[in-house]
């Protein structure tokens, strides 16, 4: 065992020290909640979903006239295909409920500000990928909301001004709903959206490790106790801590609530209602409100202040001379937002 050591050492060069040194970065105590902690939340739930997409893609055939007998074969006829399932339907929601947990709180605790502006672009972005990588995974079912779903969701990118037309075109692999659109959803949902995923992490670590974690003042801890703990092993502790209390949940949400098949596309029956999957809600109601253009419009001037929102809290702070004027404002965009995913939830569909 020493002589292995030895030769392993001398092909990696790396001390026990230099690695303690590397991974033992110190983090501010209010980490040690859980809810402060919602950054490696998220990264859990998408390596579960690499592995168990791996998995499902091994019997998944992403063509229109077999997508949707490959997917009730899984569902119905292979061992354990209806676990694998329903763990990356399950995993697929809470990974998007976590990452918008997650921005929220960054947000709340103005975390955002100078000089991490761009780490918070980097989290937009994230979102954005976590939200498109879910509705092409809705759509790979080839159910008939999924298809119908996918069907206005392009016809919607399409009232977009100067890229709409390209947006849909490249999100359908023509003008209309073809037998090439499956296959281009499943390359963006297997392929080109977690290899983008992985890249704005590593991106979002680096300016983490660059700019260090926010550090936040609570006001029941104590003035003498130590303003940091050690990442290892102490943060990796809790992070693993989360990481059984969410594969106890998965498996629980996997067993209890399975995930189940729809009636198979039709081209030619448009169902009476359209339901999109909850994340998207919001929009969907959004749209039900308003006209199509000023809906369309409006989403995307929201979403435009949102990528933004650090240098536009910069400048309502010095206009109003209220430090907290985005915390307001944020309060009422999380009733505005949760009030409009409630109402489109209490539709009957």
């Amino acid at each position: 065992m020493s002589g292995f050591l030895a030769w392993l050492r001398e092909r990696i060069p790396v001390q026990g020290a230099q690695l303690h040194e590397l991974t033992n970065e110190p983090v501010p105590n209010h980490l040690k909640r859980w809810w402060f902690a919602l950054g490696g939340t998220p990264a859990y739930l998408f390596v579960v979903q690499i592995i168990t997409g791996i998995l499902l893609a091994f019997y998944y055939q992403p063509a229109a006239a077999t997508a949707f007998e490959s997917v009730r074969y899984i569902t119905e006829e292979a061992s354990f295909g209806w676990y694998l399932r329903s763990l990356h339907k399950w995993a697929a929601t809470l990974m998007i409920a976590a990452v918008i947990l997650h921005q929220m709180r960054v947000y709340f605790t103005a975390a955002y500000r100078r000089p991490r502006e761009l780490n918070w672009v980097i989290g937009m972005c994230l979102l954005m990928c976590t939200l498109l990588t879910g509705f092409t995974g809705y759509s790979l079912v080839f159910e008939q909301l999924s298809y119908w779903g996918a069907t206005v969701a392009a016809n919607i990118s399409d009232a977009v001004p100067v890229i709409g037309s390209f947006a849909k075109q490249m999100l359908l692999a023509g003008d209309n709903y073809n037998e090439r659109t499956l296959s281009r959803f499943y390359i963006l949902h297997a392929a080109v959206l977690p290899t983008t995923i992985i890249l704005l992490v590593v991106v979002h670590i680096i300016f983490i490790r660059l700019h260090g974690v926010t550090e936040l003042k609570l006001e029941d801890e104590p003035e003498d106790k130590p303003k940091h703990f050690n990442f290892f092993p102490d943060h990796i502790l809790t992070e693993l801590m989360i990481g059984l209390v969410l594969m106890v949940l998965l498996s629980a949400l996997a067993t209890i609530f399975p995930a189940t098949m729809g009636p198979k596309a039709d081209p030619l029956t448009t169902p009476e209602v359209i339901k999109p999957e909850w994340f998207f809600y919001v929009s969907f109601r959004w749209l039900k409100l308003f006209s199509l253009t000023f809906a369309v419009l409006s989403t995307g001037f929201i979403v435009g202040a949102m990528f933004l929102w650090p240098w536009i809290d910069k400048v309502l702070r010095r206009i109003t001379g209220i430090e907290d004027i985005s915390v307001y404002i944020g309060i009422v965009a999380t009733f505005a937002l949760v009030g409009l995913t409630v109402w489109e939830a209490a539709v009957a569909h």
